[in-house]
């Protein structure tokens, strides 16, 4: 692991992609926050990992001055566009991209005081190519693409690495729950993105596709 970076927050804490992440980055010997709306469910995770758990709405909030963020957090509503209720709209592109925009901002000017740190985004297939019946997941996801690509642009040369990760295929809910193969590991997911973080600054990732070998693209 990059010796620069000694602490790690986890937005949008959950028991599948986040759980594997806290493990690995507190084995990478990082401390760990994760901020999740409900941190009552992160308990059991707490206390395998070491980390700390903290209320937190992507929608409106944002933490620390963290080494590391992850943004995990996504809202979804479906249905045809004509019936889709607006505040449900609202509420998926706050969470899924907006959310991400504040959680930045509040974290970059301490990397920018340190010169280094890393912000990675979480995406799915909705960030390269909108479906039927899922316009605001799109919206939300292209968003957050889109913020991704600007700021690794701005941040790199800064010493700030922004990577974005393209989730194509359905996670599970913990590892080893589940052994399709059409669906992706939560902990071989983990391994690529701590793989990223440790790459060094004359050949950084700025974006990673990981899909099911089954999955089409």
């Amino acid at each position: 692991m990059t010796p620069a970076y000694k602490t790690a927050l986890i937005v949008g804490a959950g028991h599948g992609l986040s759980a594997s992440l806290a493990r690995l980055l507190t084995q990478s010997d990082l401390s760990v926050a994760l901020a999740a709306r409900s941190p009552e469910k992160l308990k059991d995770l707490c206390a395998e990992t070491g980390a700390s758990a903290f209320a937190c709405d992507a929608q409106d909030q944002a933490l620390g001055s963290p080494d590391v963020v992850i943004y995990n957090a996504s809202a979804r509503t479906r249905g045809p566009l004509t019936t889709l209720d607006p505040d449900e709209v609202r509420r998926t592109l706050l969470v899924s991209a907006f959310g991400g925009f504040l959680v930045a901002q509040r974290a970059v000017p301490a990397m920018l005081g340190k010169g280094s740190g890393a912000i990675l985004f979480t995406g799915a297939s909705a960030s390269v190519k909108g479906y039927a019946e899922s316009a605001p997941f799109a919206m939300g996801k292209f968003a957050l693409r889109g913020l991704a690509q600007s700021m690794a642009r701005e941040l790199s040369p800064k010493g700030i690495h922004v990577a974005h990760f393209v989730i194509d295929g359905q996670i599970r809910r913990r590892s080893g729950d589940d052994t399709r193969d059409s669906t992706l590991d939560p902990d071989a997911i983990a391994q690529t993105y701590v793989n990223v973080l440790m790459q060094p600054r004359s050949a950084w990732t700025c974006e990673v596709e990981l899909r099911p070998w089954v999955e089409r693209f």
